[in-house]
């Protein structure tokens, strides 16, 4: 496979608009640093007291959703499924063959289905 000189364009294109895009944000986050110290030191000169804070908002720990791999066993599972069936009954002779592609999904949902009851093993 050749590649012409507009993929690498394309591509040299995305690159700097990436960096451009982390630039813009860090220097975003510095002039607001720079306002937020600008607003502390006037405060400060005219005895004002200013509460700590942080310049960066914590990240919040989410507890990880015990269904979420269930669900998605079940619905990986039910579509290839579904799909096997819909090319089972629907592709013509020369290509009977070929209803077996969605088995690798199916066997991913079944897995973490089959994952969930063995990670809890609570024997629900």
């Amino acid at each position: 496979m050749s590649a012409s000189i507009g993929d690498g364009i394309a591509v040299v294109g995305l690159a700097a608009g990436f960096v451009g895009y982390l630039y813009i944000k860090q220097q975003g986050l510095l002039k607001k640093t720079e306002i937020i110290h600008q607003e502390r030191m006037a405060a400060m000169d005219k005895g004002i007291p200013l509460p700590e804070f942080l310049l960066e908002p914590t990240k919040q720990i989410r507890s990880s959703d015990e269904y979420v791999i269930p669900i998605l066993g079940l619905v990986l599972l039910t579509l290839s499924l579904g799909t096997m069936i819909v090319l089972a009954l629907n592709l013509p002779a020369a290509d009977h063959s070929m209803w077996i592609c969605p088995l690798p999904f199916a066997f991913l949902g079944a897995g973490f289905v089959g994952f969930h009851f063995l990670k809890n093993g609570s024997g629900r």
